[in-house]
């Protein structure tokens, strides 16, 4: 078995790499010419490198592959030309699903992302793969671009036959977040002490490995068509931050801002990025976010392909302890 993986150099895609080489599996890295490869240290893969968007360097990455997982995308909270996003994470979709297609490829696994859901009404309900989208819950250019390449692929699959399986990550930290991602830099500032106040949210944390299995899962045992949430527990962004204090041992932040005393922070945070080219630490869209808590529920790939993530706490304290041990901290 080939294992063709898509952003193989990411946070996510590298652990997929991972898991797939511990069962044994061939797997074919497909990076852009500019990706970080530190994720690559200490294993063996062959590396293909292209781009989304280019469809020529796609169909040569996926001759001879039986499998596809597409974790690949442009995740910023903040970007000044949200067609740059668009095109990366829906054209790049559009090819990636077609040269899969063409190719004969067996199955395919999409990386979506609970971003593309319908959010919880209530905090003691969370939400699930069949939570309706309401006006307001897609907002963000990320948010905007993962939910129409999930309706292309949705689409491929219920008109052409495409053998793809959806599933969508809550908030994954771990190890080996080299970037390192929103969250992970949430959890880095917080372990230096640079995180004194909160405001009043909540994630789906889940360990980056085990989000990786998921993806595994999908692959052997989702249904066509499927759509399988990968996270784990639902905490609020001041238990997060009290765990990783208390990992750190430092005093766990006690003040809660209010969103509407957040929102002009970020509007000037936001002018200031297009002044310097710098990402702004906190987005309007991010507080609007916020609003609500981000609480998913994963009983369906618990039940539907056994999937069982370990606890949040435990992703918190390898996430801490791989960015100490990393110079991060």
């Amino acid at each position: 078995m080939t294992a063709l993986v898509t952003g193989a150099s990411g946070f996510v895609g590298s652990a997929v790499v991972r898991a797939l080489l511990q069962r044994g599996q061939t797997v074919r890295a497909f990076v852009r010419p500019s990706s970080d490869r530190r994720n690559f240290e200490n294993i063996k893969v062959d590396i293909e490198v292209g781009d989304l968007r280019d469809r020529a360097s796609l169909d040569r990455a996926m001759q001879g592959c039986d499998t596809v997982f597409h974790v690949a995308a442009d995740y910023r909270l903040w970007v000044p030309q949200p067609d740059e996003m668009f095109s990366a994470n829906v054209d790049g979709t559009r090819n990636v699903m077609e040269a899969a297609g063409n190719a004969g490829v067996k199955r395919i696994v999409y990386t979506s992302s609970v971003a593309t859901l319908g959010l919880p009404q209530s905090d003691h309900v969370p939400a699930n793969e069949q939570t309706p989208v309401r006006e307001g819950d897609i907002i963000s250019p990320y948010k905007q671009s993962k939910y129409a390449a999930e309706a292309l692929v949705k689409k491929m699959v219920s008109e052409q036959g495409l053998p793809a399986i959806i599933v969508h990550p809550s908030t994954p930290i771990g190890p080996r977040d080299v970037k390192p991602t929103p969250t992970g830099k949430i959890v880095v500032e917080a372990a230096k002490g640079r995180m004194p106040a909160f405001v009043d949210t909540g994630l789906n944390i889940v360990h980056v490995d085990d989000v990786a299995e998921g993806h595994l899962l999908a692959m052997e045992r989702g249904a066509i068509g499927g759509q399988y949430i990968l996270g784990a527990e639902n905490l609020t962004l001041a238990e997060i931050l009290a765990a990783v204090a208390e990992i750190v041992h430092r005093p766990a932040p006690k003040w809660r801002l209010p969103h509407d005393v957040v929102m002009p922070i970020a509007f000037l945070a936001e002018l200031w990025a297009r002044l310097t080219g710098r990402e702004p630490f906190v987005t309007q869209d991010g507080v609007r976010l916020a609003r609500k808590h981000m609480f998913f529920s994963s009983d369906h790939a618990i039940q539907a392909l056994g999937y069982q993530p370990r606890p949040a706490k435990v992703a918190i304290a390898d996430a801490v302890t791989w960015f100490n041990q990393h110079g991060y901290i």
